[in-house]
């Protein structure tokens, strides 16, 4: 384990309704160091992608204490805090989010276009990708030309391209047959084992002890950690 990569105080995500405020995060206090896989379980309308949105700087209409690699997330500015996702995270979502009008292997290659990557370099990391995870033939479809299993796939293959610092995966096997499942969950195994760190939502026992530490949330409280 290296040092303290994500650190949260006292932090709360609330709508205004008629009759005052609906919070979804109440008071959440969490620290994940580098190297860490957390699991975060709970039943549904629990707050678990809310918090995975904001720790991956997608949401920002949250109160609270936000440190990411020593930076302060809740003082930075809105392009600040792009830039700071862009370079050190990559997401795995559960609708896929991928880029329709772009095919799978130009999918690949935009994480990497955030970085100081020569052209080569990058069609080469985009090559072993497609090669990894099987889905060289399929380079030049399109997203809505995939299935939903193909579609996560290249999904992950996006998610890990540029060797982010932090993985945030919402269901990231959900619509995958329990194979490919098993297979995303070893090669997330494996990424951490090599130093990535990884914070998953997962619904199901054995995709969530693929992780070190267990996260219970329940109507927005940590109630067990």
């Amino acid at each position: 384990m290296e040092g303290n990569l994500i650190r949260v105080r006292n932090l709360e995500r609330s709508y205004p309704l008629d009759a005052g405020q609906f919070f979804v995060l109440r008071r959440i206090n969490l620290d994940v160091n580098e190297g860490d896989f957390v699991t975060i379980m709970g039943p549904s309308g629990a707050g678990k992608s809310t918090l995975l949105s904001i720790l991956g700087m997608l949401d920002a209409g949250w109160k609270g204490e936000y440190f990411f690699a020593d930076r302060a997330v809740h003082k930075l500015k809105p392009k600040e805090r792009a830039e700071l996702a862009k370079r050190n995270i990559g997401f795995v979502f559960q609708q896929y989010h991928l880029l329709n009008d772009l095919t799978v292997a130009e999918n690949l290659d935009l994480p990497l276009s955030y970085r100081n990557i020569q052209s080569s370099e990058r069609q080469s990391i985009v090559a072993d990708a497609l090669d990894k995870f099987q889905i060289v033939g399929k380079k030049d479809l399109y997203p809505t030309q995939l299935s939903g299993g193909q579609q996560q796939l290249v999904a992950v293959a996006r998610a890990i391209v540029a060797k982010p610092k932090l993985i945030l995966a919402d269901e990231p096997a959900g619509s995958l047959h329990t194979t490919q499942g098993k297979e995303i969950m070893d090669l997330f195994k494996k990424l951490n084992e090599e130093g990535t760190t990884i914070i998953q939502v997962t619904h199901n026992e054995n995709w969530a002890a693929c992780g070190r530490r267990i996260i219970k949330l329940a109507d927005g409280w940590i109630v067990d950690q």
